[in-house]
């Protein structure tokens, strides 16, 4: 499973995934801060579609960390106000870049969790279509 995946798993799904996953790592190797949490903002990047061509939508304010895991650097990034998930976050990426053992065991779990991910997705909009509005059916004639 590749990085963007993952993180996109951790950040959508159960708030309770990535702080399991972090723990496991927590309790069983050293954990060195290189960058407490931090606040930042970052310049949104987006491509015209028409011309296919690219600027800067505006800035978001997000939370940053940086730990490091048997020399192996670990970067958490999310969007918000959330400092516990972003030291998370960078603690699993440095598993990961470690290529700790722990992290072969994920893969199972994180599976679960896309799936789940993706059924709230399709029920939500299955929601929305509900309230769609069939203008066909409106014709007087």
């Amino acid at each position: 499973m590749k990085r963007k995946q993952r993180t996109e798993i951790l950040i959508n799904g159960s708030g309770t995934v990535a702080a399991e996953l972090a723990q496991q790592i927590k309790e069983r190797y050293e954990v060195a801060t290189v960058e407490e949490p931090n606040h930042g903002l970052i310049m949104v990047k987006v491509r015209e579609t028409a011309q296919k061509s690219l600027f800067y939508l505006g800035e978001v304010f997000v939370t940053e960390c940086k730990v490091e895991i048997a020399g192996r650097i670990g970067v958490g990034i999310v969007k918000g106000d959330e400092p516990q998930l972003a030291f998370d976050l960078a603690v699993i990426d440095a598993a990961y870049e470690a290529g700790l053992q722990e992290t072969a065991a994920w893969q199972a779990k994180l599976a679960a969790e896309a799936e789940r991910i993706e059924e709230q997705r399709l029920a939500y909009g299955e929601q929305v279509l509900r309230t769609k509005v069939n203008f066909e059916t409106m014709d007087t004639d």
